[in-house]
């Protein structure tokens, strides 16, 4: 990844003075921190990116910026951050949601920024919980979740970000964790250049209310065998020693151990992010670090035609083949219209 010395900028850059006010011990604060080191790798000026965030502890980040941001209202950060591209295509457009602002409410303008390819990068907070409202169930929480809204446990399946993403039709797709801060970085780095709607799922830790909920994976002496990081081009190696492996079984993945049950380095599959057909990106981002590890790093990169961009063109044409120099000039004659002179009484 990019050096960041060599974009001008630094992380400071995009810090402002304002103390950040989450619990102490929140994962919300590595990964502000993070996002300060990304912006300062990418190289956007701060006066050219835009942070947009809903409702919930993640959505609390536009405060702790130093660029433009708007902190608005539950489950519409998708809507309004398309807005905000749409409207200034050359703005760099993050959107900050947790996965009760995100998939919740909020679910319905998730899967629609997804389908429209607009060139946001969505950075979705998952720990499966709602925080700021004090510990009810969310919609990633696991079935039988114990929680203050589901005391006996919930009865229902979660969502899983990585399927919402591929099911509407999403080109990118990445996963970090709030205490893997070089992957977390480069997902983000990765979302920013990307062009189009760009999701990195961050697996964040809440210590009040689901406390390690990540831990059978995250916890430091499982995340070697339970987390593989992907990187396009390479091996689909894990383990302590890099001696276990992804190989295709049937339609289906399975890890094995080099060297064991008659398999070499030579059957591990290598990683393609930018493989149009997303079936086998699928399936490495449903893994959820029992009988297969958790996908880390990007996933999906594909590159596809972008919302904004195709309105704009769209508009140009139009303009071009109307010959319409305004708005009212384009209701003059497109529309019926009339005058309505005034009368003396």
């Amino acid at each position: 990844m990019e050096d960041i010395k060599t974009t001008g900028y630094t992380p400071a850059d995009f810090k402002n003075n304002q103390n950040a006010r989450w619990c102490p011990g929140c994962g919300d604060h590595a990964i502000l921190n993070v996002l300060h080191k990304a912006m300062a790798a990418i190289g956007v000026a701060p006066k050219d990116t835009a942070v947009i965030s809903g409702i919930g502890c993640s959505s609390r980040l536009p405060y702790y910026m130093n660029t433009y941001g708007m902190h608005t209202i539950h489950g519409r950060a998708a809507a309004i951050a398309t807005g905000v591209k749409t409207a200034n295509p050359n703005l760099t457009v993050w959107q900050i949601s947790g996965d009760g602002d995100g998939l919740a409410i909020g679910g319905n303008h998730f899967i629609h920024a997804i389908r429209r390819n607009i060139d946001i990068n969505m950075l979705l907070f998952n720990n499966k919980i709602y925080g700021l409202t004090k510990g009810q169930y969310s919609p990633t929480s696991d079935r039988g979740a114990v929680t203050k809204s589901s005391p006996y446990g919930t009865v229902e399946d979660p969502f899983i970000p990585a399927e919402l993403c591929f099911g509407a039709r999403g080109n990118f797709f990445a996963r970090g964790i709030d205490i893997t801060l070089d992957i977390t970085r480069d997902c983000m780095v990765a979302a920013a250049r990307h062009k189009g709607a760009a999701v990195v799922e961050v697996l964040q830790n809440c210590v009040i209310f689901n406390n390690g909920i990540h831990s059978y994976f995250t916890d430091k002496e499982e995340r070697a065998d339970h987390t593989i990081l992907l990187r396009h081009g390479e091996k689909m190696l894990f383990g302590k020693n890099m001696e276990k492996g992804l190989v295709q079984d049937g339609f289906g993945l399975k890890a094995v151990t080099i060297g064991e049950g008659g398999y070499t380095l030579d059957d591990i599959l290598v990683h393609d992010a930018h493989c149009e057909q997303n079936f086998l990106q699928q399936q490495l981002a449903m893994m959820d670090g029992h009988s297969l590890p958790v996908a880390l790093g990007v996933i999906r990169d594909y590159s596809a035609p972008t919302y904004e961009t195709e309105v704009s063109r769209q508009v140009e044409e139009v303009r071009a083949k109307k010959n319409y120099g305004s708005l009212r000039d384009m209701i003059l004659k497109t529309c019926e219209s009339w005058t309505i002179e005034a009368r003396n009484q």
